[in-house]
């Protein structure tokens, strides 16, 4: 059964087999922040990889701060998860079994689990392990409903066979359809005349920008009850090439007086190229900055 990123309150033990990196963080920092939310403690086991979740986390607008100072947001050190995931199948079910418990006596009304588990049990037993452990976690949680599990496998570590037999020892997989996503730049919608780019653009992906604009702009012509704002969050977007940015300013000087391009959560960097490429003259272009 697969279940979108909205059903996240109905998931309890599931995978999600990423595209690209920035579809991993969209899916994990979306994990974790529906867990703040709903007041559940969440334990994210990272591997040199706390700094991209927070990074999301970050762009998404979710604080985080209190959450970690109150203990509700927990993150298990790199050397630590190695260790864990370097023992034997039982002692990591003794480790999240403790967790659960922990969470219990502390007050927290659920638990959520995430990180870097798939790529360590493949290190250190291969396949077979990482199945044993899915047969371990899928029985535990079982018996704890308030407890939660995303497992993420990357395909730079799973082959379409390994995939497959993860997906075969899961009931639900989490999928996170986008419009694009070429492992450099990853576009989602976020709403009506709206999208979210997260990566670069840059020459190889630039046209395809170029392609969504003319589109949306289409569809909202031809619809009464469209916004007349089209936008493009770009919270996500730490990159984009001298032509790139050009490319974004001669679309907006080509919409209707009727239409607006609105850029939204402009990084500074971002806003120096939109400015150098005349942005600041084109009517129907909005750039509104962020500070991060």
């Amino acid at each position: 059964m697969t279940r979108a990123i909205e059903d996240l309150t109905l998931v309890d033990h599931a995978c999600v087999i990423p595209d690209s990196d920035e579809h991993l963080w969209e899916v994990t920092a979306a994990w974790v922040s529906c867990g703040l939310e709903a007041g559940d403690r969440v334990v994210y086991f990272e591997d040199e990889s706390a700094d991209l979740v927070m990074r999301r986390l970050s762009e998404d607008r979710t604080c985080v701060r209190h959450a970690m100072e109150n203990g509700q947001l927990v993150v298990v050190p790199t050397e630590a998860t190695r260790s864990a995931l370097a023992g034997s199948i039982e002692s990591i079910g003794d480790i999240l079994t403790g967790q659960i418990d922990e969470t219990a006596a502390e007050g927290w009304p659920g638990l959520r689990l995430a990180g870097e588990s798939g790529p360590g049990l493949m290190r250190e037993g291969g396949l077979e392990k990482v199945v044993a452990f899915e047969q371990m976690a899928e029985q535990l949680f079982r018996g704890h409903p308030t407890a939660r599990l995303l497992c993420r496998y990357d395909r730079r570590y799973f082959d379409d066979a390994a995939v497959e037999a993860m997906r075969s020892v899961h009931e639900i997989e989490l999928v996170s359809p986008a419009v694009y996503d070429d492992t450099l730049l990853r576009i989602t919608h976020s709403g009506p005349a709206a999208v979210r780019l997260a990566g670069e653009i840059d020459h190889s992906n630039r046209l395809q920008i170029r392609r969504l604009l003319l589109a949306t702009l289409d569809s909202a012509l031809r619809s009464h009850s469209a916004p007349t704002d089209i936008t493009l969050d770009l919270s996500s977007l730490r990159f984009v090439d001298v032509a790139g940015a050009v490319g974004l300013v001669h679309a907006a000087e080509e919409f209707p007086s009727t239409h607006r391009l609105v850029l939204t959560g402009v990084r500074p960097r971002v806003v120096r190229v939109l400015d150098r490429c005349g942005a600041p003259f084109a009517e129907q272009l909005v750039v509104e900055a962020t500070e991060a």
